[in-house]
C-alpha cells in the first residue's frame, strides 16, 4: 500500500477485514506491468489471486452491469474492489468515528462498509447498491460478517431517508453532481465525502464537504485526485461525432493557438485538467492518438451541437476550428490561461459548495464561486 494511506487508527479495520475475504474467486485485477485488467482465478491459481488480493491495485469484479459471462474480460468494468490506498485515504476523510451513524453509497464488495462497521460499531453503517445482484451478494457476505451493516438495494442517488440524520455519508462511485438530499439527510457539521468530477474528463477529485448549521448547503475544498466508475444515473456515454460535425472540419471557423501540446495535455489526473473541467462547464474532451507528428484535441458542447477541434502539431503553431453558438476553443484556452494566472493550483485549491439550487465552484475563498 502506498505510503501513508494507511493510518494507525484504520490499521486494526484492516486487519480484522481484508480485501480477500470479500472478493469473489474469479476477478480481473489491474496488471500494472501489462497495464489491463486480468482474469486469476482463487480456484484454479490461488497464490495469484491472493497475491493480487493483497496488492494495491484496483479489481474489477463486474463487468457490463452483470450481463456479462465468461472469463475474459467484459466491455465496461461496472463494480470494483477499489485500491486499498484509495480505500483508506477516503476514510481518512471521513473522519469516522464509534457511534456515527453513516450512508455509504455504492456496496459493491462491501469491503468499505464492513471497514466503516469496524469503526462505527455494528448497526450503525448502511449502504446501498442500485445492482440487484450486487445487493444479494452484498447481504449474504454481510450475514458472514454478522450483520454489522445493512444492505438495501435501491438508488443510492436519493439518499435513504429512513435511516437519517446521518453523521457521514460517503459515495464509492464517481458524481457529476451530488444530490441535495444528501446534504438533508446528513446533520449539520456532518461529513460527505464523494469522488467528484465534470464531464470534460474522467479524471475525478475527493470532495469533503461539511454541512452548513442551518442544513441548507454543504461546502468544502478536494482532498486529492481520484477516479471511479461512475453513478450509474450520471454515466456518460460517448459522443456521437457526427452529430457534431456533419462535414469536414475544415467547415468550422479557423484559427490557431501558441499553446503547445506540452502545455496543454497533462495527465489522466493533471489539475488543468481538472481546473479547466470547472471553468467551462458542459464541455466533453477527447484526445486522438498521435499520428505522423499530430494530435488532434475535440471539444463538444452537452448543452448544444457546437464543437471545437485544436490540433498541436510538433514544432509548428496549433491550428484550430470551432462552429457553433458556443466558442468551446476559446473558452478552454481562457481557462487554461486563467489556471496559469492563478499559479497552476492543484486539486486541493479548488472547493465546492452545493445548495438546493444547484453546485458552485470555487478557488481558495468560497465566496468567490461560480456556478457549474
Amino acid at each position: 500500500m502506498s505510503a501513508g494511506a494507511l493510518s494507525s487508527d484504520w490499521a486494526p479495520a484492516y486487519t480484522a477485514v481484508p480485501r480477500s475475504a470479500v472478493l469473489p474467486d474469479l476477478v480481473w485485477p489491474f496488471d500494472m506491468e501489462t497495464g489491463r485488467s486480468v482474469p486469476v482465478s482463487r480456484t484454479e491459481d490461488p497464490d495469484r489471486w491472493q497475491e493480487f488480493a493483497d496488492a494495491d491495485v484496483p479489481i474489477v469484479t463486474q463487468w457490463d452491469d452483470g450481463t456479462h459471462t465468461g472469463r475474459e474480460p467484459g466491455e465496461v468494468p461496472t463494480s470494483s474492489a477499489s485500491m486499498p490506498s484509495v480505500v483508506f485515504r477516503m476514510l481518512q476523510d471521513l473522519d469516522l468515528h464509534r457511534g456515527h451513524a453513516a450512508l455509504e453509497i455504492g456496496t459493491a464488495t462491501l469491503w468499505n462498509s464492513l471497514l466503516m462497521a469496524h469503526r462505527a460499531g455494528p448497526g450503525h453503517v448502511t449502504t446501498m447498491e442500485v445492482d440487484k445482484g450486487l445487493a444479494e451478494a452484498a447481504r449474504a457476505t454481510a450475514a458472514r460478517f454478522g450483520n454489522s451493516v445493512r444492505v438495501i438495494h435501491g438508488d443510492g442517488f436519493q439518499g435513504y431517508p429512513e435511516g437519517a440524520p446521518y453523521d457521514r455519508i460517503m459515495a464509492t462511485c464517481g458524481l457529476r453532481s451530488i444530490p441535495f438530499a444528501w446534504v438533508e439527510q446528513c446533520r449539520p457539521g456532518g461529513l460527505i465525502v464523494a469522488p467528484w468530477g465534470t464531464n470534460y474528463s474522467h479524471g475525478d477529485a475527493v470532495a469533503r464537504l461539511v454541512v452548513a448549521p442551518d442544513g441548507k448547503s454543504a461546502s468544502g475544498t478536494f482532498t486529492g485526485p481520484a477516479e471511479f466508475m461512475k453513478l450509474r444515473a450520471q454515466r456518460l456515454f460517448p459522443v456521437a461525432h457526427s452529430e457534431y460535425v456533419t462535414g469536414s472540419v475544415a467547415d468550422g471557423d479557423e484559427s490557431s493557438t501558441n499553446i503547445t501540446e506540452a502545455e496543454f495535455a497533462g495527465g489522466q489526473f493533471s489539475p488543468e485538467r481538472f481546473a479547466i473541467g470547472l471553468r467551462v462547464p458542459q464541455c466533453r474532451h477527447v484526445v486522438a492518438e498521435k499520428r505522423d507528428g499530430a494530435r488532434a484535441v475535440w471539444f463538444y458542447s452537452l448543452s448544444d451541437l457546437s464543437w471545437a477541434c485544436v490540433q498541436f502539431r510538433d514544432g509548428g503553431t496549433a491550428r484550430v476550428w470551432q462552429s457553433g453558438p458556443r466558442r468551446l476553443w476559446d473558452s478552454v484556452e481562457n481557462a487554461f490561461r486563467w489556471w496559469l494566472e492563478q499559479g497552476t493550483p492543484d486539486h486541493t485549491r479548488f472547493g465546492l459548495t452545493v445548495t438546493v439550487t444547484g453546485e458552485r465552484a470555487w478557488l481558495d475563498d468560497p465566496a468567490d464561486s461560480w456556478d457549474l
